[in-house]
């Protein structure tokens, strides 16, 4: 079991996509992100207007996202509440954006659907920490139908006003090459630990005793290639760590197994070993 503060967690994700314009109407109008700044070919997307939990940037000359890759499978934002979610899907089904799933977890409750670029999302809300079914320290992989309509029960009349300044990236799930090199990078690494362990292709890691922050999967194949550079997709993704101490230690980990560290602007970034690159950040 590792050690890291419940207060470590995924910041913001950065995203490679096509067209600036249209992806900020469909996070802005669809998912209900808003503007918080934006420069040349790059906008940041906020819930509370101080922080993006959302960069996305326009490629110079972008090639679509690749299939059988590794990469990002989806960024999934946490709403704070039951009601929250209930009201995100209210609104998606006005929209008549097309919806690619939902499920039950057991410990969470989520609704699937992709950008533009096909980048998946998950938009989902936690059920509370006493109903996980934590056993000897792991979490069952349960992917269940979602009762829809007990969801839509959950909303009231408010007006949809986009996602509440609470949302947050809750975690990132990713395509990997290889499970076993994986969990030696994010546990003997990063000092995640193991929630939902080597369960159809997968494996769900965390920090704090959350059900997981991170999900790596084999599903585009063993063995699978790096995205292209230019190809839309996954740029990087922040983990956030409570102080400098505790980055400190996790860099010296990585040194440890050998994962590659750079710095740039100061802000060290690291990079697994299927080509996911993670900035590593500090509260403070």
């Amino acid at each position: 079991m590792n050690t890291h503060s419940t207060d470590t967690h995924i910041g913001h994700v950065h995203l490679y996509v096509a067209d600036l314009t249209r992806s900020l109407s469909f996070y802005r109008e669809v998912i209900g992100l808003q503007l918080l700044r934006q420069q040349d070919r790059v906008a940041e997307l906020t819930t509370d207007g101080k922080r993006p939990i959302l960069i996305i940037e326009q490629q110079a000359q972008p090639l679509p996202k690749q299939p059988r890759t590794t990469g990002l499978y989806h960024l999934a934002i946490l709403v704070p509440s039951r009601q929250d979610l209930a009201h995100t899907l209210t609104h998606l089904l006005h929209t008549g954006y097309p919806l690619q799933g939902a499920a039950d977890h057991q410990f969470s409750e989520a609704i699937y659907l992709s950008d533009p670029d096909g980048n998946g999302i998950e938009l989902y809300a936690d059920r509370p920490r006493s109903e996980w079914a934590w056993s000897d320290g792991e979490l069952p992989f349960v992917s269940d139908p979602l009762d829809g309509d007990g969801l839509l029960a959950a909303a009231d009349d408010t007006p949809w006003t986009g996602l509440p300044s609470g949302a947050i990236i809750g975690h990132v799930h990713l395509h990997v090459a290889d499970l076993q090199a994986a969990k030696t990078f994010y546990c003997d690494g990063l000092g995640l630990d193991i929630t939902i362990p080597f369960r159809n292709r997968a494996l769900f890691v965390s920090a704090g005793g959350y059900h997981h922050h991170i999900g790596l999967n084999t599903w585009n194949g063993e063995g699978a290639p790096a995205p292209a550079p230019e190809s839309i997709g996954l740029k990087w993704f922040s983990l956030v760590f409570p102080d400098d101490a505790e980055r400190q230690q996790v860099l010296q980990r990585l040194a440890e197994i050998g994962a590659p560290v750079k710095t740039e602007n100061e802000i060290p970034f690291t990079r697994d070993p299927s080509g996911n690159q993670i900035q590593l950040l500090t509260s403070r």
